[in-house]
């Protein structure tokens, strides 16, 4: 009779104690005797050594976040944010922003939750502070993280919302919100919608934008912008406003200082230089300026009408000065203060209206 078959022989320490549970019972088959519950024990024994010999530390990292997309996302904005002159809180704010959304992608990652955040802001500030040019970036910002997938920005203002008829607001609203879809609509002088009282069509454009944040709360981000002082009370009108719009950033006016840097910059942009003379004139028209335009005046938007009027006069002088001839590169370059005229506040006026002439 053939001998039967045998099992393929085991290796290691659990092929030598199976080796030995054989033989004992082997050996108790032929003895007429129980075989020893000893084997046993050692089975138990090595089983819950090799389940228990490599336990997990509790400080074991995570596993590696998964990076987003290649590129360092913040590097662009951070080089658009660098040329501005101050704002200071404004730049702090934006980074904020970038580190709430980088940290939710690695929360994502590792299997937290990340949480869904509302983007909607308020810009409160007086004109030329640099609201419509963060707004840009913000947007830019939103899309580069992937929260917004276009990145553009709409800005509109009381016009382009308010229609001449019942119900043609709420349809230009909604046609600017689509347009605005997957990027940033900013409403300029946002406090105007709600000047006319209850019957006037600028509540209906705000009922439809309220709306819209509602039902397109991840389709778009909404920035409302105004003076500081209306934007508040415009707020107020509605209190279920402000608790739309977690983000709300002050953006100061700029001091005398930094609009002359502000300044310069827009010269060096346009291969001007001011002269020494023609500094110091355009410090002291700003600082008497700033004193009597009080909250009219429209800061680096102001310096830029300036620079852009000193421009055309010195072309005029030029042209004059240099009838048979051509002036130098230096010259062609040079703002002289004669290039720079103030007009004259009216008489009891208080204010100026930023032109000068």
């Amino acid at each position: 009779m053939s001998a039967p078959l045998q099992p393929p022989a085991a290796t290691g320490l659990k092929g030598q104690v199976i080796e030995r549970m054989n033989n004992q019972i082997a050996s108790g088959a032929k003895s007429g005797t129980r075989p020893s519950r000893q084997i046993n024990v050692v089975l138990r024994s090595q089983e819950s050594s090799s389940s228990t010999a490599a336990p997990l530390p509790d400080n074991e990292p995570m596993p590696a976040v998964k990076p987003l997309p290649p590129g360092d996302h913040y590097a662009e904005i951070q080089r658009e944010l660098d040329v501005m002159i101050g704002l200071d809180n404004v730049k702090s704010l934006v980074y904020e922003i970038y580190a709430m959304l980088q940290v939710a992608h690695m929360r994502s990652e590792a299997g937290l939750n990340s949480g869904a955040h509302v983007y909607h802001m308020i810009f409160k500030g007086n004109p030329g502070t640099g609201k419509t040019t963060i707004a840009r970036i913000v947007a830019k910002l939103l899309q580069k993280m992937g929260v917004l997938t276009k990145g553009h920005l709409i800005e509109v203002e009381r016009a382009d919302l308010v229609g001449e008829y019942i119900g043609h607001t709420a349809q230009k609203t909604r046609d600017l919100v689509r347009k605005a879809s997957g990027g940033v609509l900013f409403v300029d002088e946002a406090y105007s919608l709600a000047r006319g009282g209850e019957k006037d069509f600028g509540k209906e454009a705000i009922d439809t934008l309220v709306k819209a944040m509602e039902d397109m709360r991840t389709q778009f981000v909404l920035i409302l912008a105004g003076y500081p002082a209306e934007i508040d009370h415009f707020l107020l009108t509605n209190p279920g406003l402000p608790s739309r719009f977690p983000i709300q950033i002050d953006f100061p006016d700029y001091t005398v200082d930094q609009l002359i840097q502000i300044a310069e910059l827009m010269a060096k942009d346009r291969d001007y230089t001011l002269l020494p003379q023609s500094l110091f004139k355009l410090r002291q028209h700003l600082m008497q300026e700033k004193q009597m335009s009080l909250f009219s005046f429209s800061n680096a938007r102001y310096v830029r009408n300036m620079i852009e009027k000193a421009i055309r006069h010195q072309a005029v002088r030029l042209l004059t000065q240099y009838s048979n001839s051509v002036p130098g590169k230096q010259e062609l370059m040079s703002i002289r203060p004669e290039d720079l005229k103030v007009d004259v506040p009216a008489s009891g006026s208080g204010r100026r209206d930023g032109i000068i002439g």
